[in-house]
């Protein structure tokens, strides 16, 4: 099933409100948070929050994932074992940085019996993670990982690398180009990291358009004003849609058949091109189901 996530907003599940708040926004999934935006002294409080509001369901077609603590911390066991029995989509892991946390990670779901449906996501946030790209998205062939993605986080690398965030990001895009390479090698999806200037609307725009022409399939945000420019960002405009699905007629004719390249409109179009449709389209169709 193609899925669109061009919007994944971080809710802090201490805060009850956001909680219940997170079931209205028109964001394509969100990330209910035990880490950053937890204090130390909340973190048991908001993993009860978190499991009550994952079992109540009522988030319609968003895609539900759980962001838990590092596994350098006390707390990340804990909230594998909840996030195991809530059943959200997905449970985001941060500071992964080699096989082995991965592999942790699966470990833990299969001694709970944790339902195979529950796929995990890799944030991209150390040096190692980003050398270690292939291998990390490489992982994925084993089923018992269940490892769906990255999600690239710039801030944490900026930190560790030295390397400013500067508007723009070419010190960055040659670590961003290597991950979005890794993940599309192995069949998996990639996000793209928050933008922190909370009030800067046209610099998040511009972050997000350089996202979609990176590659990246969505974006991950830190607050609900972000989120209709960045669905508008990531939706596929009318017209490429349009030609989307003229391409794939046009390669459906009975004289096109056997053809590996045909001519539409004075154009050279290539099989690969219908390939490239059928995604457009069919992420054109989930985002009119989602209702947003």
């Amino acid at each position: 099933m193609t899925r669109p996530r061009r919007s994944l907003l971080f809710m802090p599940g201490s805060n009850a409100r956001a909680l219940e708040k997170a079931r209205t926004l028109p964001a394509d999934g969100i990330i209910l948070d035990l880490e950053d935006a937890v204090a130390p002294d909340a973190k048991a409080m908001a993993r009860d929050q978190i499991a009550a509001a994952v079992a109540a369901r009522g988030f319609g077609k968003r895609e539900v994932l759980i962001r838990i603590n590092a596994l350098d911390t006390p707390w990340w066991i804990d909230d594998v074992t909840m996030a195991g029995k809530a059943r959200p989509d997905g449970i985001l892991v941060p500071k992964i940085s080699s096989v082995a946390d991965l592999a942790a990670i699966a470990n833990r779901l299969s001694d709970i019996n944790a339902d195979m449906s529950i796929r995990v996501w890799a944030m991209i946030e150390t040096s190692r993670a980003v050398l270690d790209a292939d291998k990390l998205a490489a992982a994925s062939r084993d089923s018992e990982i269940r490892l769906a993605g990255f999600v690239f986080g710039p801030n944490d690398i900026s930190r560790e690398t030295r390397i400013r965030m500067q508007p723009g990001r070419a010190a960055m895009i040659p670590m961003i180009t290597h991950c979005i390479l890794a993940t599309r090698a192995h069949g998996l999806e990639i996000l793209d990291g928050p933008y922190s200037d909370i009030a800067n609307i046209d610099g998040f725009a511009a972050e997000c358009a350089q996202g979609r022409d990176l590659g990246f399939d969505g974006k991950t945000l830190i607050h609900p004003s972000h989120i209709e420019a960045c669905n508008a960002i990531f939706t596929p405009p009318a017209e490429e849609v349009a030609q989307a699905r003229k391409i794939l007629a046009a390669f459906e004719l009975p004289e096109n058949a056997s053809r590996g390249a045909i001519q539409l409109d004075g154009r050279m179009v290539e099989r690969l091109h219908a390939e490239m449709a059928k995604r457009t389209i069919a992420i054109a169709d989930a985002i009119a189901a989602m209702g947003h």
